[in-house]
């Protein structure tokens, strides 16, 4: 009997695991895993993102013209040519009233008309989808619809007696309007399958206690939902502030720049003025005003302890 069969199993000593083993181990760790799948998303980010906001934010420090390989810097010249610009101070201006807008309008009918949803029991699968057609269509097609129906000689307008889209007083307020037709019922989906998950058991218990519909409303669904609202409010502000396509389709910022937001004062100058760099600047703006809202949102997250 040799030496070797003589030592007790559990002593003998395990034969090192190839080092290609240990390597597949580590990336079999979950973090590592998940780092590796991330990276060719975080790469592509890189690359259409990141590198095209630093060029943005290098030519609103420069007069680059928008289409010539020159460009001087002139430091901080183009931001302090934005506080004096009416332009800008206007489309900033309404840029504020579409976001207040958009943050109570649409936001209520979502949330009413996502309740509403949840307190019926038919047809709830044909309401849903006629609320969220509206919001796939493109915007250019409702665009085009609201302005022929709104037409002041064949449209609405001639009913009417007014002109929506011609009028400074009542244009902006128009174009909101069409938006929101397209917008709202994206936010009763969501708003809807927040409450889904929302637990039945605190209902009946408000039942119980003799809460009624509206009762249980503020007390049990919006408290339920409430990162999910949050959320939905974080995507409207930014959202809002990137605002272009239905003000351009509809009245191209005027009639005199009574509808006219950041986004069109940042494309009037970078493509009609050729005012490149200072375009560039008003970009920036647009996503320092975005990044705030962004890091305000974190923060209430992380007060509130919001895990989703």
């Amino acid at each position: 009997m040799t030496e070797s069969t003589l030592v007790a199993p559990s002593q003998r000593r395990a034969a090192p695991a190839p080092r290609r083993g240990r390597l597949w181990g580590k990336l079999r760790d979950r973090r590592i895993s998940g780092w590796l799948f991330l990276l060719p998303l975080l790469l592509f980010n890189l690359v259409v993102v990141l590198v095209p906001s630093g060029f943005s934010i290098w030519y609103s420090f420069t007069d680059w013209t928008g289409i010539s390989g020159k460009a001087n810097f002139i430091g901080f010249g183009n931001y302090a040519s934005l506080v004096r610009d009416p332009e800008f101070v206007q489309g900033l201006v309404h840029n504020i009233l579409w976001t207040l807008f958009f943050l109570i309008v649409p936001m209520v009918m979502g949330l009413f008309g996502a309740y509403a949803l949840s307190r019926i029991t038919r047809f709830r699968l044909l309401l849903r989808t006629l609320y969220f057609i509206p919001y796939i269509v493109a915007s250019v097609v409702n665009s085009s619809i609201w302005r022929s129906i709104l037409d002041p000689q064949n449209g609405l307008g001639d009913l009417l007696g007014i002109n929506p889209l011609g009028d400074p007083d009542l244009a902006l307020w128009t174009v909101e309007f069409v938006n929101n037709w397209a917008w709202w019922g994206f936010l009763v989906v969501v708003f809807f399958a927040a409450m889904q998950g929302v637990d039945r058991s605190l209902y009946e218990a408000a039942t119980v206690d003799g809460a009624g519909a509206v009762r249980q409303f503020f007390s049990v669904t919006l408290p339920s939902i409430g990162p999910t609202f949050a959320f939905l409010g974080l995507m409207t502000i930014i959202w809002s502030f990137l605002a272009f396509d239905y003000v351009f389709i509809l009245t191209q910022g005027g009639p005199a720049g009574s509808t006219d937001l950041l986004s069109t004062v940042a494309y009037r100058d970078a493509f009609t003025n050729l005012q490149g760099g200072y375009a560039s600047a008003v970009g920036v703006v647009m996503a320092l005003i975005s990044g705030v809202v962004v890091t305000g949102y974190l923060i209430i997250r992380k007060v509130r302890k919001w895990e989703t």
